[in-house]
């Protein structure tokens, strides 16, 4: 009798640790899964940082690009002045050119600071719809830029037109 509950006891103390090693075994590899999903949630937020970063540089660059090209469009229209009876009216055309430059000088600087405080954001999801703000915004003042430029460009034409046409003195 004592021999049987030995074997009892014996047998019970196997199964014990055939289950807590079977346990201890499904706790590792939960433990294993958990942390292969944090660091791929990791890696994912990593991109997704460096996503934003670059499209933070993009809008930069972009910027740069476009006021690139509004000084090479006001270079353009920067022509020698009209003759002495188009004076008045070449002077307002260079005061508007003035106040456009100055305006796009103002838009750069607030852009920045636009750009400054999404890079602050510590939240990504709220970053990116800033981000996506910004491009928008940018795309409204570019084609309300382009279409100043045009109108001004029309004006400095008249003017070249009627300056050609005035009877030589």
């Amino acid at each position: 009798m004592i021999k049987a509950a030995v074997n009892l006891l014996v047998s019970f103390i196997v199964v014990v640790l055939v289950y807590s090693t079977n346990e201890a075994c499904a706790a590792a590899d939960q433990l294993e899964e958990v942390m292969k999903e944090q660091s791929k949630a990791r890696q994912q937020e990593k991109i997704k940082a460096l996503q934003r970063q670059e499209q933070i540089d993009n809008l930069k660059r972009d910027q740069q690009s476009s006021q690139s090209q509004r000084e090479l469009e006001r270079i353009k229209q920067m022509k020698p002045e009209p003759a002495q009876a188009h004076q008045p009216q070449a002077g307002q055309t260079q005061q508007r050119l003035d106040q456009l430059r100055n305006d796009q000088q103002l838009q750069q600087l607030q852009t920045d600071q636009q750009i400054n405080r999404i890079q602050r954001e510590a939240d990504p999801l709220r970053q990116q719809q800033q981000i996506e703000n910004l491009q928008r915004q940018q795309r409204i003042d570019s084609l309300q830029d382009q279409i100043r430029r045009n109108q001004t460009q029309q004006d400095l034409d008249r003017l070249r037109q009627q300056q050609n046409n005035l009877p030589v003195r």
